[in-house]
């Protein structure tokens, strides 16, 4: 199974993951996620990340999302899932949104994880766009 763990920073994770639970549909054993709060030490969150991933054997694959590159919720998972021994087993992406977690899910069974990143990235940056509305001056209203 190819599994999709989200971390980030306070509840950003599970937040994509409520979501993704409403489009993608509720119940999903394949997607994982757990946050960094503020005030958690990294051992804690290390812990949690392993109580995720408690179920991942050598014949799964994981692509993590992290909300930001460098940050320690992927720092820190990367760390664990290396000592799990998964690494090789395991995709990073760094600098999550939802359009990104979405295409990713909806796409990780019909790809590999490297074609998957490749095509889902150019998704996720067009999906980010400024939305203007245009509006009538007031002297047009009068």
């Amino acid at each position: 199974m190819k599994y999709v763990l989200l971390v980030s920073h306070g509840t950003m994770a599970q937040g994509v993951k409520s979501v993704l639970e409403m489009l993608a549909g509720g119940g999903r054993e394949d997607i994982l996620a757990t946050s960094l709060r503020n005030g958690m030490g990294a051992d804690a969150f290390a812990g949690q990340v392993a109580e995720c991933i408690r179920n991942i054997t050598r014949e799964d694959e994981i692509l993590l999302f992290a909300d930001l590159i460098g940050g320690s919720p992927l720092t820190t998972a990367a760390n664990v899932i290396a000592q799990a021994g998964l690494m090789d087993r395991t995709t990073m992406v760094g600098g999550m949104n939802f359009p990104l977690v979405l295409s990713a899910v909806l796409q990780k069974d019909f790809t590999d994880s490297a074609g998957l990143v490749a095509a889902v990235l150019p998704e996720a940056r067009e999906a980010m766009q400024e939305f203007r509305i245009q509006t009538q001056d007031m002297e047009d209203d009068i």
